[in-house]
């Protein structure tokens, strides 16, 4: 396995490789099995497998937590090349954002919902780094986890839009047996708040169940779910609970045959986010 932060020796190694399918899953590193779900299905179904580690600070607003986002290099890599991935690109900010660069890639028009709405200007950062990684790589295939579904679907138009011959595959969530979405933040937890959020998947799923058997009251299901929350885990603060169409991330309408629920929730001061995607018929 090749480690390296330059991105010439990158298109080098790449060159090289001329004419295979290549896999590409972008993380922020500190790994868990959700990112190594992501790994496996990259190694399936292609010939080489290029992950890319980078905290990018363009996706961080001034008061969140890009210099304390946890990091551990030497076990990320470890683990990457125990699961047979053949580079690793590992840029410093310097390296992807010279001085004089100008330019931002942004998809506006799904930055006012969800988590567009409480962290402005955060997927312009997302879809400026992923631009030029798909750039620098050219994969076959990019594979990003559906936890993060808003990201999910910003980087499918984008790449539609940028004309990327990419196919963006998305990744089922992986979760831990009480359910919490895995997550590099949950390590933030105390014991007592990560015992709290495994009720955040228990919330979305109790209002997924009044969905399957029938129910639509929008206004209800976010009363309810606030009630749950608040009483299973008393220091929370919900950010949003919202139930969209899942392919256009608007209101449910006559024509949705699928709805994302999804939610953002404080427990202290750890935003911790989770979502489902469930047919729909009204």
């Amino acid at each position: 396995m090749i480690k390296d932060d330059d991105p010439e020796r990158l298109r080098e190694f790449l060159k090289r490789e001329l004419g295979k399918r290549i896999g590409f899953v972008p993380t922020m590193g500190f790994l868990h099995d959700g990112h190594l779900s992501l790994v496996d299905a990259a190694r399936k179904e292609n010939d080489i497998v290029v992950v890319s580690i980078f905290v990018n600070p363009l996706q961080f607003g001034p008061s969140e937590d890009f210099e304390k986002y946890p990091r551990n290099i030497e076990k990320d890599c470890y683990l990457l090349e125990k699961s047979g991935v053949d580079f690793v690109f590992m840029p410093s900010p310097k390296m992807m954002y010279p001085s004089q660069a100008l330019t931002t890639v942004a998809v506006p028009h799904f930055q006012n919902i969800l988590c567009g709405k409480s962290r402005p200007g955060h997927f312009d950062g997302v879809t400026t780094v992923v631009a030029k990684l798909f750039n620098l790589v050219k994969p076959t295939n990019a594979y990003f986890g559906l936890k993060d579904y808003q990201q999910f679907v910003i980087i499918k138009k984008m790449t539609v839009d940028l004309n990327f011959d990419i196919a963006i595959i998305g990744c089922p969530i992986v979760r831990e047996s009480d359910g919490l979405a895995m997550s590099s933040r949950n390590s933030y937890l105390s014991q007592i708040e990560r015992e709290q959020a495994r009720h955040l998947y228990r919330g979305i799923h109790s209002i997924a169940n009044e969905i399957f058997s029938g129910e639509f009251d929008l206004d209800r299901f976010k009363k309810r779910f606030d009630s749950y929350i608040t009483e299973s885990i008393p220091n929370a603060k919900i950010d949003y609970f919202e139930v969209l169409d899942a392919f256009t991330l608007e209101a449910v309408s006559e024509s949705t045959t699928h709805v994302l629920l999804a939610t953002a929730v404080f427990i202290g001061t750890i935003r911790l986010i989770d979502n489902m995607i469930m047919p729909f018929q009204e």
